[in-house]
């Protein structure tokens, strides 16, 4: 075996993939640090900064070593500094928190996909980076009042063990359906949780556009995440389950765009992919037959809107290939 063997297809892909995330990132940061009021959420912010810009560094190293064309990923072209405020109160530390969530599920499934200690090492680092700035960001907002906890629930003394079919939701004409169990209420939770920011972030999205199929397909993106927040709101309510709701990250009044279209319809369609594994997990540990059909439907919903996203970006140029095989 050589010393240090080439980059296997899937290190390729997993590293571009990082690649994008990782400017995403940077282009961001770049206006909401200039934007943050708070010196404690602007220190957040510019400590990630100069440890990301390290390993897109590092990337870049690995894929001129290998012969693999650098991707152009994102740069100061897609982020307008010097622009009045588009959210305000809190909203980028919840922005950064969702990122980050986002980052810690990529980070470890990259891991599983990469053979070479120096990739595998990469992953390694970046995981306990996220998991820094994740805990980070949620004390922040808990500290700020714009992070709600997870319901406090009254729960059964003794441990009991399932009684027939009915545990699974089937209907009792006397009984109704079960109460939730505190795993599903803690997947509803971060539904919820997921979508407000989500839906707030794509609303302001769509006032600031400047292409108006994106400006309407963030729109649709918007009503999409108001569904699904109503949707799991009301399992709640029908549980007597206080609803999980924000303060913070509102939207202001202005049009003028702090980002280019093609870093927000990336944004959105690396939301998507988010979302439906969120899901696809709530409906893995929901055993009360409802909600894994609640959750499907909006999987379905969901994935046809990221279908109709990819369309857009590849119409306009805004979708960048992946390192593609060479056919023999």
């Amino acid at each position: 075996m050589p010393e240090s063997p080439r980059l296997s297809s899937s290190e390729i892909g997993t590293l571009w993939m990082t690649y994008q995330q990782k400017t995403m990132i940077l282009t961001m940061l770049e206006y909401f640090i200039e934007q943050a009021d708070d010196s404690e959420a602007k220190q957040i912010m510019t400590n990630l900064r100069s440890t990301i810009q390290q390993y897109v560094g590092k990337i870049e190293s690995m894929f001129e070593q290998d012969d693999v064309p650098v991707p152009n990923g994102f740069t100061k072209d897609d982020v307008n500094t010097g622009v009045p405020k588009l959210f305000d109160n809190g909203f980028d530390i919840m922005f950064l928190r969702l990122v980050k969530e986002i980052s810690m599920g990529m980070h470890t499934l990259n891991l599983t996909m990469s053979y070479r200690p120096d990739v595998t090492l990469l992953y390694q680092e970046l995981t306990q980076i996220t998991q820094k700035c994740y805990d980070d960001c949620t004390q922040f907002l808990l500290s700020k009042g714009y992070l709600p906890r997870a319901p406090y629930v009254a729960v059964q003394k003794q441990v009991e063990h399932a009684k027939g079919m009915n545990y699974l939701g089937m209907f009792n004409p006397l009984k109704g359906k079960r109460a939730l169990n505190t795993v599903e209420i803690a997947h509803i939770h971060h539904s919820i949780e997921s979508n407000i920011t989500g839906m707030q972030m794509i609303y302001g999205f769509a006032q600031s556009a400047t292409h108006k199929d994106a400006s309407d397909y963030f729109y649709k993106g918007g009503e999409l995440a108001k569904g699904l927040i109503k949707e799991m709101s009301e399992v709640f309510l029908q549980n007597d389950i206080q609803i999980p709701s924000t303060a913070g990250g509102n939207i202001t009044s202005s049009k003028i765009p702090p980002f280019s279209d093609k870093i927000m319809m990336y944004c959105v369609s690396l939301f998507c992919s988010f979302s439906l594994g969120g899901n696809s997990l709530g409906t893995a540990f929901s055993l009360r037959n409802d909600l894994p059909t609640k959750l499907t439907v909006f999987m379905k919903d969901i994935f046809e809107y990221a279908h109709e996203g990819a369309k857009i970006m590849i119409k306009h140029g805004w979708m960048e290939e992946p390192p593609q095989t060479i056919k023999h």
